[in-house]
């Protein structure tokens, strides 16, 4: 039988500057259809289902803390590529108020 702190420290993932990373088991319920896309996509990177889910968790953190306090900047930049269209109606525009109408 192991002591707690021998069975702490063969579940610690190694240490970094913050100290040591111990891992947390935990029971997800997750669709099938995200299972399955999950462990194929994990298993063409050669890597384990869990490490692939700690990825992606840890992408999505970083995600949201980049724009926690700000929820528009997540769509900042996304229209860019209108740049160009929006240049060609301000042009339209600009010329279709510089005709005079003779009518009025």
């Amino acid at each position: 039988m192991h002591s707690r702190a021998e069975q702490n420290s063969r579940h610690c993932a190694g240490s970094d500057k913050y100290g040591r990373i111990s891992l947390m088991k935990a029971t997800l319920e997750i669709p099938d259809n995200v299972f399955w896309r999950a462990k194929s996509k994990a298993a063409e990177q050669g890597i384990p289902l869990r490490q692939f889910v700690t990825e992606a968790v840890e992408q999505k953190l970083r995600e949201t803390s980049a724009t926690d306090g700000k929820p528009w900047m997540k769509h900042f930049g996304k229209l860019k590529d209108l740049h160009e269209e929006t240049k060609r109606i301000d042009k339209f525009i600009e010329e279709a108020f510089e005709t005079i109408d003779e009518d009025i």
